[in-house]
């Protein structure tokens, strides 16, 4: 598995993640925005990211939704999958994480952010593990301290989670729950 061939440093990082905050355009969509003819939007989600958000947060490790669009699907999205940080219209997506970083007492270390595009560079440079999609803007990469093999709404959250739990121990476990 290549989580197990992964720089010490990375593994160090998401030994410490207590709370995973993710992007959702571009990063658990892939991007495109989808209107009906009676201008309802539509997105589509990755089976796998839902999964990975679950067994993070039955892991004991937190999951935020930090956006700076506001959308129905979403939080729709987030109501299936039991996500109760969820942060739809942020202009400031830093300031939002520092209020979340705050109110659940963590400290920066203890947070990865997960992002694509130029908006999620603030908090992406704030956070202990910041991680961009295969497919990120090619100066959000350069931010990331690693970048999924996926690209966003593709799978690319469920590598973090797997990234997550496999760090802090938690794979081994995870495994045999499912046999």
């Amino acid at each position: 598995m290549y989580l197990a061939d992964l720089p010490a440093d990375i593994l160090a990082r998401a030994a410490k993640i207590r709370l995973a905050a993710f992007d959702v355009d571009g990063t658990l969509t892939d991007g495109r925005l989808w209107y009906g003819e009676d201008g309802r939007e539509t997105k589509v989600f990755h089976v796998h990211d839902g999964l990975g958000l679950k067994r993070l947060q039955a892991n004991g490790v937190q999951v935020a939704l930090i956006t700076a669009r506001i959308s129905h699907p979403v939080a729709l999205r987030a109501e299936e999958l039991d996500i109760t940080h969820v942060y739809q219209g942020q202009g400031d997506k830093r300031g939002c994480l520092l209020e979340l970083i705050d109110a659940l007492q963590l400290t920066p270390e203890q947070v990865a952010f997960v992002g694509d595009d130029l908006p999620d560079l603030p908090p992406m440079g704030l956070a202990g593990l910041a991680v961009a999609v295969a497919n990120a803007h090619p100066w959000v990469a350069e931010q990331a301290h690693w970048q999924t093999r996926h690209a966003g709404g593709m799978g690319a959250a469920r590598e973090v989670c797997d990234l997550i739990l496999h760090a802090q121990g938690k794979s081994d476990a995870e495994r045999e729950r499912w046999r």
